[in-house]
């Protein structure tokens, strides 16, 4: 399968649904030869399937990316199959626990922070040699509008989100003299399977109904899910190395690439 990024290889964490597996299969369409990884193996493997009857290269590891041992073990099985790691797309993460800092359990909120830091973190200081050494490579951590928001009983999942964001910075500061790029974004608003797990949830119910009214009234709104193939796009974008210029930013989704390049350009 050729296309605009043909050539590439790419690891892809929680790539067996939702918005992981949407760029999974555009970046495949595109050529990217995909490596997806998330725990479920079935939702793997179905995420593959559909990859290769589109005529593109797909490959399977299931994993934790909490667990360092998994992280090392992906990267090398991805290298081995397809060669150096291109692109890192850090897609996995988890929405609660919903509940004020004084109700939170302590092991569940530092458990958040596993899955939103340090597994970005780890799979991030594994591929970075590689590309360092080949001089190219780019990283797209997916964070969310909650970086920069106070969301009630959700301090968990907005605090993991920010540190991605601020990774993403100084990740992008090392790396700059190597032709590496790193950048975080907001995949949009579409009733994922994370976002179905947050409407079940008793905390969410319990400390953020309002929240869970909006979630319904999206999962009604059949237009939505177009933010998969937008989020998708962006990172097709991103992973051309057009917009390198924008190393180290949190892009949001409905954001003008184009003119943040051309204002970004003026004030070099």
């Amino acid at each position: 399968m050729a296309g605009e990024l043909e050539g590439q290889t790419a690891i892809i964490t929680g790539g067996g649904r939702g918005f992981g597996r949407a760029i999974a299969l555009r970046l495949a369409s595109e050529g990217v030869a995909v490596t997806v990884t998330a725990r479920t193996r079935t939702e793997l493997d179905r995420t593959v399937s559909e990859i290769e009857a589109a005529g593109g290269s797909g490959f399977a590891v299931s994993g934790d990316v909490t667990r360092p041992e998994d992280v090392v073990r992906i990267v090398k099985e991805a290298a081995g199959r397809f060669g150096p790691v291109t692109l890192l797309v850090s897609n996995a993460g988890i929405p609660g626990p919903f509940a004020p800092t004084w109700v939170a359990d302590p092991a569940e909120w530092w458990f958040a922070q596993e899955v939103h830091i340090r597994a970005p973190f780890m799979f991030i200081r594994e591929v970075l040699p590689s590309m360092i050494e080949r001089r190219t490579g780019r990283i797209i951590v997916v964070s969310a509008i909650g970086s920069y928001r106070v969301d009630h009983s959700m301090s968990a999942y907005c605090l993991g989100k920010t540190a991605q964001n601020r990774l993403v910075q100084l990740a992008a500061a090392e790396v700059a003299e190597f032709g590496v790029s790193a950048f975080a974004i907001d995949p949009g608003f579409v009733i994922t399977e994370l976002a179905e797990i947050t409407m079940r949830d008793p905390g969410a119910r319990r400390w953020r109904p309002e929240m869970i009214k909006i979630l319904k009234e999206r999962k009604a709104d059949t237009g939505s899910y177009r933010d998969l193939d937008r989020c998708a796009q962006r990172c097709v974008d991103l992973a051309s190395g057009r917009y390198d210029a924008l190393s180290g930013r949190y892009l949001e989704l409905n954001d003008d690439l184009e003119e943040l390049l051309r204002k970004t350009r003026e004030t070099q």
